[in-house]
């Protein structure tokens, strides 16, 4: 039996399986860093799933020579998931990590948003300013960005943060107007 997923995809899987005994402590930090970034589902210590898209397994075979070629040691098994229930799972499992992460990027919108609001009722509505808070919103959408790369499943909180994103954005414009107009009255006087 052929399931679907959420994503279009066919119900298959990455169960990838790493070990980094005896291995230089940098590998650890690389096997960390690396599945973390393309949002592996742990089902015990250094056992964890992936969707099986082409983009990953790209990505997984370069993570697996990297591991070996370090010294330590791989196992990367494709399987397909039969019971519709446990697909379900799986998939429940990344949407709820992706939602965590998109919930964590949210709750620093607030933040950005009232230090405009303040800056702006202060009277410094500065390029400075807007050249710090510049930074500030690609941050987040360098965030937002690597979140939805590994989105698989289309996690529910997702439209949220990107909405939340682009309205820093608008806001920020909306602040560099104002930025301008302070500059252009300045410049005036």
């Amino acid at each position: 039996m052929s399931l679907k997923g959420d994503n279009g995809e066919r119900n298959r899987w990455l169960l990838v399986a790493v070990s980094t005994a005896g291995a230089p402590a940098s590998l650890r930090v690389y096997v960390w860093r690396r599945l973390r970034l393309l949002g592996a589902v742990y089902l015990q210590q250094s056992v964890c799933v992936l969707p099986a898209t082409p983009d990953v397994r790209r990505e997984i075979n370069r993570f697996a020579d990297r591991v070996r070629q370090e010294g330590g040691a791989v196992r990367v098994l494709g399987f397909q998931a039969t019971d519709l229930r446990e697909h379900r799972r799986l998939v429940a499992e990344f949407n709820d990590a992706r939602d965590t992460e998109y919930a964590e990027l949210s709750d620093g919108v607030p933040s950005f948003l009232e230090e405009l609001a303040m800056e702006r009722k202060r009277g410094r509505t500065t390029y400075a300013e807007v050249e710090e808070s510049e930074a500030d919103l690609e941050r987040f959408r360098s965030w937002l960005a690597k979140i939805t790369k590994r989105d698989y499943f289309r996690a529910s909180k997702g439209e949220e943060a990107r909405l939340a994103v682009e309205h820093c954005a608008h806001t920020l414009a909306a602040f560099e107007d104002a930025a301008f107009a302070a500059e252009e009255t300045s410049d005036a006087s």
